[in-house]
């Protein structure tokens, strides 16, 4: 059963909600923003004006209920840079772009209430950490490289206590239609992990490859239990009426967000 539960911008994971967890994925449908016509376009490094960013911001800070001056967003490159975020982060990057500020930081966590974390995808795989119990979470940003480059490892290397208590969260990216060619399937052949689960090969230089299983299979290897993680059906580049898809679009579209928060005070249930 789909645990994302559609709301009017964005997907919210219910199971984190009832923890004191605010997890999410916004859509690419009821914008102002003109990349592509009447987009909710989130992402202030692309072809849009600003205040429409601005605007879609102020959307999303009121559905969710965390104010944009609490977000934190840093300048993603595509590696496996991870770092820890405090309330005194807040705000950095959400008005304006600065390369001086969390520049190449694909993975973030935080242990403080009412910072959220969040990043920019159209394709790529979101993942989202949290331990109710430590008052931990993170996201991280994986495309192929990030997932080469381990970058659930690089989180997990960065929550001390004991997996058990961890929850993952593979969220909506693209589906197994992307393909990858041999040089980059020489790579993933250098993960700890079996690639005949998550890779399927069709043909010389052609190779269709699941990026949310390896990144699930990843974690488990790793010894976040398999009963803690949870792999969303949706799929980026299959649902274009819902989802941006950078490789489907080529390039010429928008970009969700990816968000987590924790508060003081756990929802009732």
């Amino acid at each position: 059963m789909e645990k994302f539960v559609q709301y009017s911008h964005h997907l919210a994971y219910t199971p984190a909600r009832k923890n004191g967890v605010t997890l999410g994925f916004t859509t690419r449908k009821g914008g102002i923003s003109a990349y592509p016509k009447n987009a909710f376009n989130m992402a202030r490094y692309i072809d849009d004006l600003p205040e429409n960013v601005t605007y879609h911001q102020e959307i999303l800070a009121s559905e969710i209920g965390v104010m944009r001056q609490n977000w934190v967003f840093p300048i993603q490159t595509h590696e496996a840079k991870v770092v820890e975020v405090t309330a005194a982060d807040r705000g950095k990057n959400i008005e304006m772009l600065s390369k001086d500020i969390l520049y190449g930081v694909d993975g973030m966590y935080t242990y403080d209430h009412d910072t959220m974390l969040t990043m920019c995808y159209a394709d790529c795989v979101p993942i989202y950490f949290y331990s109710p119990k430590h008052h931990f979470i993170a996201l991280a940003h994986a495309g192929w490289r990030g997932t080469v480059k381990q970058i659930v490892r690089e989180v997990l290397q960065h929550y001390p206590h004991h997996l058990n208590d961890l929850f993952v969260v593979i969220g909506p990216a693209t589906s197994q239609s992307y393909e990858i060619n041999d040089q980059i399937l020489e790579q993933f052949k250098q993960l700890p992990i079996e690639i005949k689960q998550y890779i399927d090969t069709r043909g010389k230089n052609r190779h269709g490859i699941d990026l949310k299983l390896a990144n699930a299979l990843l974690c488990e290897h790793y010894g976040v239990p398999n009963a803690n993680i949870y792999r969303t059906t949706y799929a980026t580049s299959e649902d274009l009426e819902r989802f941006f898809s950078y490789r489907v679009e080529k390039g010429q579209t928008g970009r969700m967000l990816a968000f987590i928060s924790q508060s003081n005070e756990r929802e009732m249930t």
